[in-house]
């Protein structure tokens, strides 16, 4: 009987990697906020090391990127963080109803654009974080012209489903840019 052996090094050394280790019972608020962290981690983890590779697209037609990640994650957090539940007026920063791929249609390798994704997705997580922190629970309720009501536990444990779905992408996105592969 053989071992099977792994066909290229992981991202992280698994004694180094800080990602889902956050608690396992307990209050339920910070076990979804600590897996949105992880998942967050991870998205910044599949992209470490890149720029301009960061717009190289899957395989025609698609027009999945690792950039394209980026944009759309950063505009799903401002929309379901911001727009739905703090009920701000805030369009979309990648997308538009008029250019609905323009997330990933517009990651082009441009290290201005690559900055001014990560620099978008950053504030979007650090009020995304900030608002689920200061909410009084996660009761608390908006409405979603898609959904409904939703609350804010729908919400994260959408955007877990999200970054989850699309972390399974970065995988095979940076496997195909560098060989690299990783939880």
């Amino acid at each position: 009987m053989t071992i099977p052996q792994r066909r290229a090094a992981f991202f992280i050394e698994t004694e180094r990697d800080q990602r889902f280790t956050g608690p396992a019972t307990g209050d339920e608020r910070r076990m979804l906020a600590a897996f949105l962290a992880d998942h967050r981690a991870t998205l910044e983890l599949k992209c470490a090391g890149l720029v301009e590779e960061l717009a190289r697209r899957s395989v025609e037609p698609s027009t999945l990127s690792l950039l394209g990640l980026v944009r759309h994650l950063a505009d799903m957090e401002r929309r379901w963080f911001r727009a739905v539940l703090a009920g701000q007026d805030a369009p979309p920063r990648f997308s538009s109803a008029q250019d609905r791929d323009g997330d990933f249609d517009g990651a082009v390798a441009d290290p201005a654009a690559v900055a001014e994704a990560w620099e978008a997705w950053r504030d979007e997580v650090a009020f995304a974080e900030r608002f689920a922190a200061e909410a009084p629970d996660l009761d608390v309720e908006a409405e979603d012209a898609w959904r409904g009501k939703v609350s804010l536990r729908w919400v994260l444990i959408h955007m877990i489903e999200e970054y989850a779905r699309h972390n399974g992408h970065a995988d095979l996105l940076r496997e195909r840019i560098d060989g690299a592969i990783g939880i």
